[in-house]
């Protein structure tokens, strides 16, 4: 009996460490192809769907990201809406509620999809289990939070040919919603102002 035990001991035991060793793997591929952009510029398209798979909502988008923690998510009319950090502050503005919501920047990276892609990795690292697959061209990563009061359940980041192509959130009833980006440009030069917000006169702000 000490003799099965032992064995089931090693087995747990080796297994712990393939798990480890797969995730070391993991991070090391995901911050190198990060850290190959340091900054991003794209369209989005963005679809929401519930977990019976009905059609939520479709919106699209421009966006533009500089490593780490800045960045801009631009949601077109008609549900317009700004996103921007600086890194140390986030603002939400709703133009048709002339309303702005400011938070400060949540290092544990899941207040925005940009945000996750503009993260430090060592920061991606200390909040989510990460795994991988590659086939051909493509990577993809799933990251699951792990901290229980995360904003979603598991997030799939897809690569093709090292740029990032798309992107999945699924919350915890099983909301889903889908991330395509378009026409990416990375390691261009930005303008540094588009990641502060200045709020417009009359509008309303929120602060938490």
């Amino acid at each position: 009996m000490r003799t099965i035990a032992a064995l089931m001991l090693a087995a747990l035991s080796m297994t712990s460490l393939c798990a480890r060793a797969d995730d070391a793997v993991a991070v090391k591929r995901l911050s190198e192809l990060l850290n190959q952009a340091q900054t991003i510029t794209a369209r989005f398209s963005q679809l929401t769907l519930d977990g019976s798979g009905t059609q939520l909502q479709e919106t699209a988008g421009e966006l533009a990201l500089k490593r780490p923690g800045l960045f801009r998510w631009h949601t077109d009319e008609p549900q317009q809406q700004l996103l921007v950090s600086n890194g140390e502050k986030v603002w939400l503005y709703d133009p048709d509620l002339e309303q702005v919501t400011i938070q400060t920047l949540d290092k544990r990276l899941t207040h925005t999809p940009a945000l996750l892609l503009s993260g430090d990795v060592s920061q991606i690292q200390e909040n989510f289990e990460i795994s991988h697959k590659e086939g051909g061209d493509v990577v993809d990563f799933t990251l699951k939070p792990k901290a229980k009061d995360s904003l979603f359940d598991s997030l799939r980041l897809s690569f093709r040919n090292g740029v990032v192509n798309d992107m999945q959130l699924i919350d915890t009833i099983g909301q889903r919603t889908n991330i395509l980006f378009l026409n990416v440009k990375m390691n261009e030069k930005l303008d540094i102002k588009q990641f502060t917000f200045e709020v417009p006169e009359g509008t309303d702000v929120i602060e938490e």
